[in-house]
């Protein structure tokens, strides 16, 4: 059996790495914010917890921007194509 060889190019799968990585967070941003809105909704949440929540959801909203930006990675790439299931994030 002859040996086969994959060729990689390495800068790709290091961005296709680092694109995967930021869509999970950024699927896990969405639901955090869903389910503090959800929250704020049924007032389960203090004026104090509901102002510390949307700070630190914007927080990480920037940092997002920035990783992208650092990585050059598009934030309208951050999704994954799951085939008939449809994309992993919903369309804006």
């Amino acid at each position: 059996m002859t040996g086969s060889r994959i060729d990689l190019d390495s800068d790709k799968v290091g961005r296709d790495l680092v694109a995967f990585v930021l869509t999970v967070v950024e699927l896990l941003r969405q639901l955090m914010e869903r389910q503090a809105i959800r929250r704020v909704d049924q007032g389960d949440l203090s004026d104090a917890q509901a102002d510390e929540i949307g700070t630190t959801l914007m927080l990480l909203d920037q940092r997002m921007a920035e990783l992208c930006e650092q990585h050059g990675v598009r934030p309208e790439d951050l999704n994954l194509d799951l085939g008939p299931l449809g994309t992993l994030l919903p369309r804006s």
